[in-house]
């Protein structure tokens, strides 16, 4: 018997899920997979994520956002689209919002004007923030900082970072994202030591599918596209960094994931 896990950032309505979607979705309920958060991140990705989480509202939860990629597509005039979208019962949080100077898609005023945006609204409504940031962390903090002690909850998504931005993230009462890029020896390797700091209480587990494939997946799929039912493999390597019982991992994170995106409710 599998233990019960949620994978809490999965992009399912990316089209390289159009040809199978309902078999991904079987393959990880087979492998203990048994909800999953549908990753939102521009105004008609987030429709699609809903209508999929609609489709099975006891599985799936949306979140409703524009990614940091996508901020100079987003407009004031686009506020009260996605300010509805954000009050769709499936919807557990918003975002994918944050800030990027990794890749730098788009302008950082740009980006940063959209963060701000995104947490006004989720701060307006009660909702939890799903967050990314890349390459930007103390423009990040220092956003974030002024708009935390309105906001209910707040996950930084996959997170790949250093001690200091953990400790930082932890600080201000983040939940934490571990993806299986703690799977990959090479850029990886650091978040091995550093998941032994986050508490149970703030800890969850996601696959960010179908990106970043766990590198040490054997045998790896011809695709190479990335699959909630490998969520599992994450929690083996999680639960061996913390030198803890997966099923203890599992419990916590499992638990953790069904509250923070209102599963419960």
């Amino acid at each position: 018997m599998h233990p019960t896990l949620v994978d809490i950032g999965l992009n399912l309505a990316h089209d390289s899920f159009d040809h199978d979607r309902d078999h991904v979705v079987a393959a990880a309920a087979a492998a203990g997979v048994r909800h999953m958060v549908i990753t939102g991140s521009t105004l008609d990705g987030t429709r699609a994520a809903i209508e999929l989480a609609r489709a099975a509202p006891d599985r799936f939860r949306a979140t409703a956002g524009i990614h940091p990629h996508h901020a100079h597509e987003f407009h004031e005039a686009d506020l009260p689209a996605l300010r509805a979208l954000l009050q769709a019962p499936e919807v557990g949080a918003a975002g994918e919002c944050g800030l990027d100077y990794f890749r730098n898609f788009s302008p950082h005023a740009d980006q940063e004007r959209a963060f701000r945006q995104q947490l006004e609204l989720a701060a307006e409504l009660g909702k939890p923030v799903f967050l990314h940031q890349r390459d930007a962390h103390d423009a990040f903090m220092a956003i974030l900082r002024e708009y935390r002690p309105r906001l209910p909850a707040g996950v930084a998504h996959c997170f790949t970072g250093n001690e200091r931005e953990l400790r930082d993230y932890l600080a201000l009462d983040l939940s934490i994202g571990i993806t299986g890029w703690i799977c990959d020896e090479r850029r990886g390797h650091h978040l091995r030591e550093l998941v032994r700091l986050i508490p149970a209480d703030r800890l969850m587990i996601e696959t960010d599918a179908p990106y970043l494939l766990p590198r040490d997946l054997a045998p790896k799929p011809q695709s190479r596209r990335n699959e909630p039912k490998y969520l599992p493999h994450i929690l083996a390597t999680v639960a061996a960094c913390r030198d803890e019982a997966p099923e203890i991992v599992a419990a916590a994170t499992t638990r953790n994931a069904l509250r923070f995106f209102g599963f419960e409710k």
